[in-house]
């Protein structure tokens, strides 16, 4: 898929949100909403992201997994095609990449859910959890609900020091349910102005 298909691609599925976004994976591009990814658009059109609930209609539609070589070998995702005759048809494919990107949104928040402890949450150590329990952070909720911002200046309260930036971008995912080298460049900025005006305000 060329630049050209990615575009016409991007303002087919703009419906989905504002913050609609592409980045190459899986042979195609990963598409994401709010950093969840739902979707991957490839040269015979675009594939589904399933789960147990999904999978029986994207059986019956007649799709099929979709399947990308990674150094020469085949590697089947659980990504799903929807048909050539089904894409013709911009309202269905908008209504199911829509019911895909909510089921992943729950899904990944299920999974950060079921992490009980801070450490389990993705990018976080047990260095980490300590570092947010002496900053007053103890539990999974909690840090879902002080925000990555609010955590970061906790922790360097706490501790008297200013901690790398990276720091910030490991809460983002953490809460996020992500790696956090898949922040966005614009949701990072607008954690280190939220973490300057902290500053600035103080």
């Amino acid at each position: 898929m060329d630049r050209k298909q990615l575009t016409q691609a991007l303002n087919v599925l703009s419906p989905l949100g504002d913050t609609l976004k592409a980045r190459s994976m899986f042979g195609g591009f990963g598409l994401f909403v709010d950093d969840v990814m739902f979707a991957v658009l490839v040269d015979n059109g675009i594939a589904l992201r399933s789960n147990t609930a999904l999978l029986p209609n994207y059986l019956s539609l007649g799709m099929v997994p979709y399947c990308y070589q990674k150094k020469g070998f085949p590697v089947t995702t659980s990504y799903y095609l929807v048909p050539k005759a089904t894409c013709e048809d911009i309202d269905q494919v908008l209504s199911l990449a829509r019911v895909s990107l909510q089921h992943a949104k729950n899904d990944k928040l299920a999974s950060v859910q079921k992490k009980k402890r801070l450490k389990d949450l993705p990018n976080m150590r047990l260095a980490t959890e300590r570092m947010l329990k002496k900053a007053g952070i103890v539990s999974v909720e909690q840090l879902q609900n002080v925000g990555a911002s609010d955590a970061y200046n906790a922790i360097r309260i706490s501790h008297d020091v200013e901690p790398k930036t990276q720091l910030l971008w490991a809460l983002e995912g953490a809460i996020k349910g992500m790696h956090w080298s898949l922040i966005s460049h614009e949701r990072r900025k607008q954690l280190l102005e939220r973490v300057s005006g902290s500053l600035t305000s103080a």
